[in-house]
C-alpha cells in the first residue's frame, strides 16, 4: 500500500513550469447562409476538453485562453476547427450529417433518440473498474456485473448480445468466456474513452445488426490541429480497495501523418461493503494501445490501430470461477476518403481483427478440494465496414455499405472430482466437455439508410437493413447432437431490419417520432452451450440449434426543450417482442454433472411467442446561475413475458440521478445522488428476488492550479450505504456466501493528470 500511495504523491505533485492562467473568452456562432445565431451548438477546446453551449442568440463564453483551437459542432451543421479569438463570429455550413475528422469514429449523432456521454476523467474523478460502471451515470441504464472486473451495460429491459456494443465505429472484442467473464468492456479501459455514442433503440441499420441499441465507445484520437508532441501523464488512488491506476500517452502530429501512444496500468484490491465485510473483487491489468495516421492527400486518410490488453488474478465475486489470465488483441485498419464528386460526399473502409484468450478455474475457491475445474476458452472476432455516402442534392444525404462480422470460438472444460461423499477418491475421475464445440456465427448485412431534410424544421429518416446469418458446430458433444436428432445442419437465416423517423427542431424545441424493427439472431450461447452454468441461478443451460432471431418492433416518442436556463427532454417508448429468446426449465433433459443435486434438470433456450417492453426517460436541467447547474434524470422500463404471464428477467427497477455543480474559472465542486427504487416486478422462473430501493451521495471537487494541470477529490457513498443492485447476484460457490454482490461502502478517492 505505501509503495502505491508514494507512487500517486509523486504524480500528484509532478513539477511544471509556470504558466499562464485561462481567462474568460466570449465569441458568436452564427448560420453561414443567413448570418442568424446558431443555439445549442458545442463549442470544446481541444488541449482540455473545456465545453461550453451557445445561447438562444448564438453567444458562448469559455475559460480558454487567445489562439486555442478549438472544435465548433452542432446537430444540424458541419464541425469546423477555428482559432479561438476574443468576441469572434464563427460561421456554420447547414447540413444534415457530417462524418467526424477522425475516420474510426461513428457519425455525430443527430437526433433525440440519441446521443453522446462525454466520459470526462478529469472532473469524474473516480477510478471506474470497468466501462461498465460508467452507464451508472447515463439515464436508461443499469449494469450487470460478475464482479469489480467484468460488469457490461443494461439499456431499459436488453442487455448482452440486444445491445450492440462496438470500439470506435465497428469494431468488436467478443467474449471467449460463457459466463462473460469478459465482455468488451473489460478489454477496453475508461480512461481511453473520450466519449460513448449511444442510439436508443433499432432506429439505424448502419452499424451492424440492432435489436435494442447501439453503444459505440469512441476512444481519443489526435487532430489535424495538435500540431506537433504533445503528451500526459495521469494518476489516481482509492482508500477502498487500494485500488491505484496510473497511465500515460505521447501524441506527435505532422502533416502527413501522427502517431499517438497510450499505456496504463491499474491494480485494484478487494473493497469492503457499507457494513465491512470484504468482497473479493481484485485484479490487475495493463493496457497499451498505438495509433498510425497517414494523410495522403488532403482528403484521404488511412489510419492503423493496436492495442493489447493484460488482465491478471482476476477475482469474480459473482461466478464460482476466477481467471488467472484474460488477454486480448485488436488491430484495425481505416481508410476514408472525402468529396469523391459533387455528389459523393465520401466513401469509408474498415477491417479488424481480435483474439480473447482466457481461463476459468476454481484453485482458489472452496470447492477445489472436491473438484478441480479448468476451463481455456478463445475467441476470434474478423469484420469489417464499407461505406459510401452519397449527397445528390444538399437536402439528401444517402448511406449505403456493407459489414461483416464473422466469429469463431474455441474451449474445453475439464473436471478432476477428487472426493465424492466426503470420501477421497484413491483415482480422481476426469471428465471432459467441449463448451463451445467450435462453434462459428458469421453475420454479412448490407444497408442503405437515407436523411431528407423536408423543410428547414423538419427532418426525414428512412433505413433498410438484410442480414445474411450462417452458423454451424464443427466439434459438437454426443449428447447434444442426440438431444437434436443426430448430426446437426449448419443454419442460414436472412433476417430484415428497417427503420422510419421523422424530426422537427425550431427555436429550441425538438421532437422525434421513430418506429424501428429490429432483429438479432441467435447467440453463439443461446445455440451450442451445453449443460454450462451461464445463468444467475444453479441450473446448467443447454443451447438450441432451432432458435428463430428474436424481433424487437419498437415506437419512441422523444421531445427537448430549451430555454435560456433550463433544459427539459422526454422519452416514451414502446417494444412488440416476439420470437424473443429466454431460457426455461426442460423436465425432460436431466442434468449432466453431478445429477442428483438438485437442481436436477435443465433449461433450455426457446423462443417465446410474445413479450413487450414500455417505459420512459426523463431529464430536467437548469442554470441558476453563471456558476450553479442542477440536474435531474429519471427511467422506468417495465417488461412482460406474455408465454408466462410473468416479468422478464432482470429489469432494472426505477433510477433517478440527481446533482448539483458549482463551477468558477478553475475550480469546481458537485453534489451527485443516484435513488433506485425497490424492484418487486420479479420472474419467478428465474428463482428472482425482489430487491430493496437505495440511495447515495456523493461528493467530488477539482482545481486546475496551472494551465495543463488538473488535481481532484472525491468521497464516494459518502454516508457508507451498504447496498446492493439488482441485477447483480452470486452463486453459491461464490466467497460471498449471501448471495448478492454489494457495493463498495465510503471511498477517497484523488485523481491527478498532466498535459503538454
Amino acid at each position: 500500500m505505501k509503495s502505491k500511495v508514494l507512487l500517486t504523491i509523486i504524480i500528484l505533485f509532478i513539477s511544471v513550469n509556470s504558466f499562464a492562467q485561462s481567462s474568460k473568452v466570449s465569441g458568436k456562432i452564427v448560420d453561414e447562409k443567413y448570418e442568424t445565431p446558431i443555439e445549442y451548438a458545442t463549442i470544446r477546446v481541444i488541449k482540455n476538453n473545456v465545453v461550453a453551449i451557445s445561447n438562444s442568440k448564438g453567444e458562448f463564453a469559455l475559460n480558454a485562453e487567445i489562439g486555442d483551437k478549438i472544435e465548433v459542432s452542432h446537430i444540424s451543421y458541419k464541425t469546423v476547427i477555428a482559432s479561438l479569438q476574443n468576441q469572434i463570429t464563427i460561421p456554420l455550413q447547414l447540413t444534415q450529417i457530417e462524418l467526424n475528422e477522425i475516420i474510426v469514429a461513428a457519425n455525430p449523432l443527430q437526433d433525440i433518440s440519441q446521443s453522446v456521454v462525454i466520459n470526462d476523467t478529469e472532473k469524474r474523478i473516480s477510478q471506474p473498474r470497468s466501462i461498465g460502471h460508467l452507464f451508472k451515470e447515463i439515464s436508461g441504464f443499469g449494469i450487470t456485473k460478475k464482479g469489480a472486473y467484468a460488469s457490461e451495460p443494461v439499456f431499459r429491459s436488453f442487455k448482452y448480445e440486444q445491445l450492440n456494443v462496438q470500439y470506435d465505429g465497428g469494431m468488436k472484442v467478443l467474449n471467449a468466456c460463457p459466463n462473460r467473464m469478459d465482455p468488451i468492456t473489460t478489454h477496453i479501459i475508461p480512461e481511453e474513452i473520450e466519449k460513448i455514442e449511444i442510439v436508443k433503440g433499432p432506429f439505424t441499420v448502419r452499424f451492424g445488426q440492432n435489436f435494442g441499441g447501439i453503444i459505440n465507445l469512441v476512444s481519443k484520437n489526435p487532430t489535424k490541429d495538435q500540431k506537433g508532441f504533445h503528451g500526459s501523464v495521469e494518476g489516481g488512488y482509492e482508500t477502498n480497495g487500494n485500488n491505484l491506476v496510473t497511465g500515460a500517452s505521447a501524441l506527435y502530429v505532422a502533416d502527413k501523418f501522427d502517431v499517438y501512444l497510450n499505456g496504463s496500468y491499474r491494480d485494484f484490491g478487494d473493497y469492503t461493503d457499507g457494513n465491512g465485510t470484504e468482497v473479493p473483487s481484485s485484479f490487475k491489468t495493463t493496457d497499451y494501445s498505438l495509433k498510425v495516421g497517414i494523410n495522403p492527400s488532403e482528403k484521404q486518410r488511412i489510419q492503423l490501430s493496436w492495442r493489447q490488453s493484460f488482465g491478471r488474478d482476476i477475482d469474480h465475486a459473482g461466478l464460482p470461477m476466477d481467471s488467472p489470465y484474460d488477454d486480448s488483441f485488436l488491430a484495425g485498419i481505416d481508410y476514408k476518403i472525402e468529396e469523391l464528386s459533387d455528389k459523393i460526399n465520401s466513401f469509408t473502409v474498415k477491417v479488424f481483427y481480435s483474439y480473447v484468450d482466457h481461463l476459468m478455474t476454481n484453485e482458489n475457491r472452496p470447492n477445489f478440494k472436491m473438484t478441480d475445474s479448468q476451463s481455456p476458452v478463445e475467441s476470434w472476432t474478423y469484420g469489417g465496414k464499407t461505406e459510401l455516402v452519397i449527397a445528390p442534392t444538399d437536402n439528401i444525404r444517402i448511406y449505403t455499405g456493407v459489414d461483416a462480422n464473422l466469429v469463431d470460438r474455441k474451449g474445453d472444460r475439464t473436471r478432476i472430482v477428487k472426493m465424492m461423499n466426503g470420501m477421497i477418491l484413491p483415482t480422481p475421475k476426469v471428465f471432459m466437455d467441449k463448451i463451445w464445440q467450435d462453434a462459428s456465427v458469421n453475420d454479412i448485412g448490407v444497408f442503405a439508410e437515407s436523411n431528407f431534410k423536408v423543410s428547414n424544421y423538419t427532418t426525414v429518416t428512412t433505413g433498410v437493413r438484410a442480414d445474411f446469418i450462417s452458423a454451424s458446430i464443427a466439434d459438437s458433444e454426443a449428447d447434444f447432437e442426440t438431444l437434436y436428432g443426430g448430426n446437426i445442419d449448419d443454419q442460414t437465416e436472412t433476417n430484415v431490419s428497417a427503420n422510419a423517423s421523422i424530426k422537427y427542431q425550431k427555436d429550441g424545441f425538438q421532437t422525434q417520432f421513430a418506429v424501428g424493427r429490429g432483429v438479432r439472431t441467435a447467440s453463439m450461447i443461446e445455440r451450442f452451450i451445453n449443460h454450462f452454468s451461464v445463468g444467475v441461478d444453479p441450473y446448467e443451460y443447454v443451447g438450441n440449434p432451432n432458435l428463430k432471431p428474436e424481433v424487437n418492433t419498437q415506437i419512441e416518442l422523444s421531445l427537448l426543450k430549451k430555454f435560456e436556463t433550463i433544459q427539459i427532454s422526454a422519452s416514451f417508448f414502446h417494444s412488440f417482442l416476439t420470437d424473443y429468446i429466454t431460457p426455461v426449465v426442460n423436465t425432460s433433459i436431466p442434468r449432466k454433472f453431478m445429477p442428483t443435486t438438485p437442481p436436477v434438470v435443465a433449461k433450455q433456450f426457446i423462443n417465446i411467442d410474445e413479450a413487450n417492453q414500455t417505459g420512459f426517460e426523463f431529464s430536467f436541467n437548469v442554470k441558476a446561475t453563471e456558476k450553479i447547474t442542477f440536474t435531474s434524470e429519471v427511467s422506468y422500463t417495465q417488461a412482460e413475458n406474455k408465454d408466462l404471464n410473468e416479468p422478464l428477467a432482470h429489469i432494472p427497477p426505477f433510477m433517478a440521478n440527481l446533482g448539483a455543480k458549482y463551477e468558477v474559472e478553475n475550480f469546481w465542486f458537485a453534489f451527485s445522488s443516484r435513488l433506485v427504487a425497490k424492484q418487486a416486478k420479479i420472474a419467478p422462473s428465474f428463482m428472482e428476488e425482489e430487491t430493496p430501493g437505495f440511495g447515495t451521495l456523493d461528493f467530488r471537487a477539482g482545481v486546475e492550479p496551472f494551465k495543463g494541470f488538473s488535481i481532484g477529490f472525491a468521497v464516494l457513498n459518502i454516508f457508507d450505504k451498504t447496498y446492493y443492485e439488482h441485477l447483480n447476484f452470486s452463486y453459491s460457490n461464490s466467497n460471498i456466501l449471501s448471495g448478492k454482490i454489494y457495493e463498495p461502502g465510503r471511498n477517497f478517492t484523488t485523481y491527478c493528470k498532466y498535459q503538454f
